[in-house]
């Protein structure tokens, strides 16, 4: 089995805290989640996670205009420049301080980055595209300026079309107008006159005017103009006191009206004058500036809106709420969705991998269901009717239902075709579950509980409880069916593991005698072998057959490392890291995967005992136990920094509320006092053995088998030219390698003469050993060539041969091929139609020439009917002979002419 796994994707948190960004096509959505950046392909409804990652929480980021390098910030100044397009960090560069605020100037030439009350000018480093030379620069980070004069944190920054001029606003109630280069006749100019907090400020399209707005939810309109003047003294007034006096000023105000919630954010698109406003309240309003119309106003969210922007066009407008971890797309002009995600709002439990292996099921303490698609990386469905945490979920082997156990005290049935919630199990007391198991023929469900020693059995069909199995002396906590559908396998705090014979009459359990608590229960597939993980961090392998156990494993050393914020010992020492609270074997039996409540996840061989690989979940220190050692920089007399409560030092007196509830860690809505720990709480292999999941504090982590690079031989070879191309055709007869030069090259020309000099007897001999890098075009390729060519039995040899012959990769890559293969199904469809419609014009003409014929010769013989004489007679059939013989040539003429 392939082991080189490497992280892919991260669903099941869309957005964290920061800034939102759309590129400059308005197409993709740059969302911060933690320490990485998701991009939402918004057209083609997909989503991917760029493989780097910071050190600490994202809290800023910046695309230039161009949209080929991205700029990110964590919590602690450290910044990466990314190359969007080739998905690879470039550049490291600290800041030494935290950033408020980010903003690229239009020209593309500059960014601006706010330092607490500092803001610094950079130059962007320029890109093979931009420099002159053709060479990256040495040092990509210049500092150009240095600006000073706020006295409060800048929280905003915003330039000006022409790039000349920028904005910054502040916490100091104030906005200030600086100046890229020295201009004639400008010096910085200071924007007072609100009452609170400086949210934004915006430059109108045609820069006479300035809008701000403030937290209280006021929005000032400022000018150059000179004083208001009053009829006196308008006479008196001098054309060059009139110059002096001209200076930013108040032309209108302007108040939001939401009752006690304030402006959290704001954005304004110059070239349609709208004005978006992000509530405390969780609505947003649009308005149209300089009148202040209001458009339209939505409620998006039951918390704060963090952020808010819009695209390019202005016709998309991207919310971020971090409380709740929503991101929302609205396309105002339509009233619409165009994007609507959540994460889930508690820690993940438990996931299972949908038999097809496109999909990913996670269930959370929130109560809440969610089927996450692997290839788009959405959610698709929530489910909700569970009412409280749930524990576990499970999928029949045969069919698309999927079980759930809760704390609720009921089993829930879902049926993934219709999304709907079919059967409900209950007991006759109310027990939390806490562990489940199916039958893997879907009959017949089993739940174990930490309240009641028992397990409880029943019938799926029926819905009625059928057994329940007394053994146990503690609380059960793990149960798993073997997949040969014969035997239950039941784990409890008692230091036992039980093996149940449920479908005999005896229904008699083999008790296995271990060294501590049992956490979690693991069956090969081929129903040979358990694997048990227990408490103090020992993995032993038992026959199920024999009920002996043939292999052991120490896993504390491998488990162990990650200090967490309290710890008053190393990481090395610390206890409740080294033991595995979920495992599973691989798909072909020969692994077995174990993760708990570290920073590891630990990949062993089943037949060896040899640790294989460790996977590091978070390298995020901003959640506790990701650091081997303490720093001593954030330790204070008090204790640890982190453990500190500064919320009664915050300056906004919201911040300053204390809204949790006494004592209350998990389920509470509000601010969290603790550092989230890192932990992996579930994981699973998909079906297919390709890739394998895990449920951690940062989400929903994929790890897979790097398959998107294959290797082309033609890769190596420099000489592919036209002409060699025809040589291979022509002189060597090597149709295989010369289809492969062609689609090399990519010139349609050169294509098509290569497809139609393929022989038809060769057709399947060569789709065989087509490399599969190579199909997808092939197949788009086949499809185009369907509706353009006239040859038509050609094409459908081409397409039967690579339906045959790559068949198995096609089903398994079906998600990366979906376009091509509608595009194959459409030409073959229209093809159909064509000939179906051209069939029936045909035979539709010859029964009406036929009939034609037959009336032309009745009308002849009519006529006549009146002649006598034998001469006569013989001259006329003669004549009406030549005249059938001439109808028969048109009628043969016509049908040549519609083949």
């Amino acid at each position: 089995m392939k082991t080189d796994f490497k992280f892919s994707n991260l669903l099941g948190t869309v957005y964290s805290q920061g800034n939102l960004l759309f590129n400059p096509e308005g197409t993709h959505l740059y969302s911060p989640v933690g320490n990485r950046v998701t991009v939402f392909d918004l057209v083609n409804n997909k989503s991917y996670t760029l493989p780097f990652a910071h050190r600490t929480n994202i809290s800023r980021i910046g695309l230039t205009p161009q949209g080929n390098l991205l700029l990110t910030i964590d919590q602690d100044g450290q910044a990466i420049l990314t190359n969007v397009h080739r998905r690879i960090s470039i550049y490291n560069f600290s800041f030494k301080s935290a950033v408020t605020a980010l903003s690229f100037s239009p020209s593309g030439r500059y960014f601006a980055v706010a330092l607490g009350r500092k803001i610094e000018v950079w130059h962007v480093p320029s890109t093979p595209d931009t420099n002159a030379e053709g060479e990256l620069e040495f040092a990509p980070f210049v500092k150009y300026h240095t600006h000073t004069g706020h006295y409060d944190d800048v929280r905003h920054l915003e330039w000006s079309s022409d790039s000349r001029f920028f904005l910054s606003t502040s916490k100091d109630l104030t906005a200030r107008i600086w100046s890229l280069v020295p201009e004639d006749g400008f010096i910085p100019t200071v924007l007072s006159g609100h009452r609170q907090a400086v949210v934004g400020a915006y430059f109108s399209k045609d820069q006479e005017a300035i809008y701000t707005v403030s937290k209280d939810g006021a929005v000032f309109e400022w000018k150059y103009v000179g004083p208001k003047r009053k009829e006196d003294d308008m006479e008196e007034d001098d054309d060059e006191d009139d110059e002096s006096k001209l200076r930013w000023r108040i032309v209108n105000k302007h108040y939001f009206m939401q009752n006690n919630a304030h402006v959290k954010c704001a954005a304004y698109h110059a070239d349609s004058n709208l004005l978006v406003a992000g509530f405390s309240n969780g609505i947003f309003g649009l308005y149209e500036m300089p009148d202040f119309n209001q458009i339209h106003t939505l409620s998006i969210s039951q918390n704060d809106i963090d952020f808010v922007t819009v695209n390019k066009s202005g016709e998309w407008l991207a919310f971020g709420a971090s409380k709740l971890g929503q991101l929302l797309v609205w396309e105002w002009q339509s009233e619409s969705y165009i994007l609507k995600q959540q994460g889930h709002f508690d820690s993940i439990n438990s996931l299972v991998y949908a038999p097809d292996g496109q999909r990913i099921i996670t269930t959370s303490d929130d109560g809440k269901i969610k089927v996450w698609d692997i290839e788009s990386g959405f959610c698709i469905v929530t489910f909700t009717e569970h009412t409280s945490g749930v524990t576990a979920c499970e999928f029949a082997k045969k069919g698309s239902v999927l079980f759930t156990s809760s704390l609720d005290g009921s089993i829930r049935a879902w049926d993934l075709i219709r999304y709907r919630n079919f059967r409900t199990f209950t007991a006759p007391t109310r027990l939390s579950w806490s562990c489940m198991a199916v039958d893997p023929s879907g009959e017949v469900v089993a739940a174990g509980s930490l309240d009641s020693f028992d397990i409880h059995i029943w019938s799926v069909q029926t819905g009625q409880l059928l057994d329940q199995l007394a053994g146990h002396e503690g609380p059960v906590s793990s149960l798993a069916f073997a997949p040969n559908g014969s035997l239950l396998v039941s784990g409890s705090w008692d230091r036992t593991a039980r093996i149940w014979s449920v479908f005999d009459r005896t229904q008699t359990s083999e008790p296995l005698q271990l060294q501590a608590d049992v956490l979690d229960i693991a069956v090969r597939p081929d129903s040979t072998q358990i694997a048990i993980s227990t408490l103090d961090g020992q993995l032993s392998f038992w026959s199920l057959s024999d009920a002996e156990q043939v292999a052991g494993l120490d896993g504390r050393r491998d488990a162990s490392g990650g200090r967490k914020i309290g710890d008053r010992r190393t990481a090395a020492n610390v206890s409740g890291t080294k033991s595995y609270n979920s495992i599973q074997y691989s798909t072909d039996g020969s692994c077995l995967l174990a993760a708990g409540n570290s920073k590891y996840i630990c990949l062993y061989s089943v037949t060896t005992m040899v640790l294989l690989k460790k996977f590091t979940v978070s390298v995020n220190l901003s959640l506790s136990g990701t650091q081997e050692f303490l720093n001593s920089k954030r330790l204070t007399e008090a204790g640890p920094d982190a453990e500190l409560d500064t919320q009664g030092d915050a300056s906004d007196r919201e911040d300053r509320l204390d809204k949790s509830l006494p004592g209350s860690k998990r389920g509470d809505p509000s601010a969290r006092r603790n550092m989230a720990e890192v932990r992996v709480s579930g994981v699973g292999f998909s079906p297919a053995g390709t890739a394998f999941c895990a449920a951690s504090t940062e989400g929903l982590l994929i790890y897979s088998l790097d398959n998107n690079l294959q290797f082309d031989p033609f890769d190596l070879n420099i000489e592919i030219t036209p002409e060699a191309t025809l040589s291979v055709l022509e002189n060597e007869k090597d149709y295989l390698k010369a289809l492969v030069m062609a689609f090399r090259l990519n010139e349609a020309g050169l294509i098509t003469r290569v497809f139609q000099a393929v022989p038809y007897q060769d057709i399947a001999l060569v789709v065989e050993d087509m490399p599969t890098v190579y199909v997808p075009k092939l197949l788009r390729f086949v499809a185009a060539q369907t509706e353009q060519s006239p040859h038509i039995e050609f094409c459908l040899l081409w397409i039967k041969a690579l339906v045959d012959k790559h068949g198995a990769w096609l089903t398994a890559n079906r998600g990366k091929v979906d376009v091509e293969l509608r595009v194959v199904a459409r030409a073959v469809t229209r093809m159909r139609d064509e000939i179906r419609r051209l069939a029936d014009e045909n035979s539709y003409m010859v029964d009406y020439l036929l009939g034609q014929v037959t009336t032309k010769a009745t009308q002849t013989k009519g006529a006549l009917g009146d002649a006598t004489g034998d001469q006569k007679l013989l001259t006329n059939e003669k004549d009406l002979g030549m005249a059938d013989l001439m109808q028969e040539d048109e009628v043969e003429e016509d049908w040549i002419g519609l083949e």
